[in-house]
């Protein structure tokens, strides 16, 4: 099944509180876990960020409206229980608790009305009761937004570029992420093609302890195909290398894609998607215009 939005998660964490004992997140987790029967891949499934997954970070969300609404309390850090309030609500019976049921408790309205102007509370609240998605998903889907817009304007630029800026743009692109030292000692060029890809090979390391044999093709749309990683492999044999990377602005067949793990020389093969996306990572061509900081309260400071 797929995994719960927090707000489906309310009522159950709700009923697991029920019992009046104090719990902790972590077992809290586990129990909802349980509950809705989630497999070991949707339990260990990640934000973009990579930082949590994707069912704990619903189920923090999940407690921390429930604390706002009084529903439940903290009587210390990472601790809460149910509240008087809470074992009242649990007597109604409801079918559902969600963010438009919290909404019947002034405490929560002031937890959701971040804005002084009424209207903008209305709109703000509103917006949020529509939402399946914790603060952190919607922060983090918006950014994989942006990113993505990016990846495929960049992809497009490099489609435009002069060969020779190419050839230097690859070249760079690797010694950014750790291969050949400085730009001078890399590694070079050393022939150009009639599809204006470039052959060429760079250091593996500072001390040049191993060489990289490159393939680069700049092509629009037309995939590059087993034929044509064949002929790089037999270019490796040729410079006798057990390493080679093949990068295209294109795509890779499936039968080239393939064909790769049936060699035993270690072929990487680095599409136009990769491209763009590597290019992001290790700040090649692109700039950065805004940074913002997501900061969480530091419990060391205040000795807990």
């Amino acid at each position: 099944m797929p995994i719960p939005d927090f707000q489906t998660l309310m009522l159950p964490l709700m009923t697991f509180a029920a019992d009046n004992n104090e719990h902790s997140l972590r077992e809290t987790i586990e129990h909802l876990a349980n509950h809705f029967n989630l497999t070991p891949d949707e339990r260990q499934e990640m934000l973009p960020s990579g930082v949590q997954a994707i069912f704990d970070n619903r189920v923090g969300w999940a407690k921390t409206h429930l604390l706002k609404a009084g529903l439940l309390e903290s009587p210390r850090r990472s601790i809460f229980r149910i509240t008087q309030r809470g074992q009242e609500v649990l007597g109604q019976n409801p079918t559902q608790i969600n963010m438009s049921f919290l909404r019947q408790f002034p405490e929560y309205l002031d937890f959701l009305r971040p804005h002084n102007n009424q209207e903008e509370q209305d709109t703000a609240i509103e917006q949020i009761d529509n939402s399946q998605a914790t603060p952190e998903e919607i922060f983090e889907d918006s950014y994989q937004k942006i990113r993505r817009t990016l990846a495929q304007d960049l992809l497009i630029k490099i489609k435009s570029i002069p060969p020779i800026f190419f050839e230097r743009l690859v070249v760079e692109l690797l010694v950014k992420m750790g291969y050949g030292g400085s730009i001078k000692d890399a590694g070079q060029a050393t022939r150009f093609t009639n599809d204006e890809g470039i052959d060429g090979i760079i250091k593996e390391d500072k001390l040049g302890l191993d060489f990289i044999y490159i393939q680069a093709k700049r092509w629009d749309n037309q995939p590059v195909g087993r034929p044509d990683i064949q002929s790089f492999v037999g270019a490796l044999d040729g410079q006798r290398a057990n390493k080679g990377i093949f990068i295209t602005t294109s795509r890779f067949s499936d039968t080239a894609i393939e064909y790769v793990k049936t060699i035993t020389k270690k072929v990487i093969l680095i599409d136009g998607e990769k491209l763009a996306d590597y290019m992001i990572d290790y700040g090649l061509g692109v700039s950065t215009f805004a940074t913002y900081e997501l900061k969480k309260i530091d419990n060391d400071y205040f000795g807990e």
